[in-house]
């Protein structure tokens, strides 16, 4: 059984390995820390085991009607048993009560596995971004879903 919750400043290092393991330029875990305790825009969730381990996380920036998901990991093992699809309904359900009208993400175009997921939680395409990831130049698709 995996639990979601809103993320705390306990969470940061669980966290910020996660981001390690799951992405080529991951987020440093002094930003990890900003948003925990400076960024009044920021929202996460993270996916917790029976066991009290943080296996994934979903950050978003909510900005009056409107939110970003600013990333989505979940740890190798556990990966495939449905904690990311977990997390962005999470994620969903809070920025429908904070009254956001539009949700949206950038993923990139080779990730179809992710794309796939978010396309069945309604995201639709809305445009690419050449280039956007600094690791190798690959471009974003930026997908979107209106929550009203």
């Amino acid at each position: 059984m995996v639990h979601y919750r809103k993320m705390t400043p306990e969470d940061v290092e669980a966290v910020h390995q996660i981001e390690l393991a799951s992405f080529p330029t991951p987020w440093t875990l002094d930003s990890f820390h900003y948003e925990m305790r400076e960024n009044p825009y920021a929202y996460y969730i993270v996916a917790e085991a029976n066991d009290g381990n943080i296996i994934g996380f979903c950050g978003m920036w909510v900005i009056i009607d409107s939110a970003q998901i600013t990333n989505v990991a979940v740890i190798e093992s556990a990966r495939g048993q449905k904690i990311g699809e977990g997390l962005m309904r999470e994620a969903i359900k809070v920025a429908k009560e904070r009254g956001v009208e539009v949700l949206s993400l950038e993923v990139r175009v080779s990730n179809i596995i992710a794309q796939n997921l978010y396309r069945k939680l309604g995201f639709q395409d809305g445009g690419i971004r050449k280039g956007y990831y600094t690791d190798n130049q690959e471009d974003a698709l930026v997908m979107w879903v209106n929550l009203q």
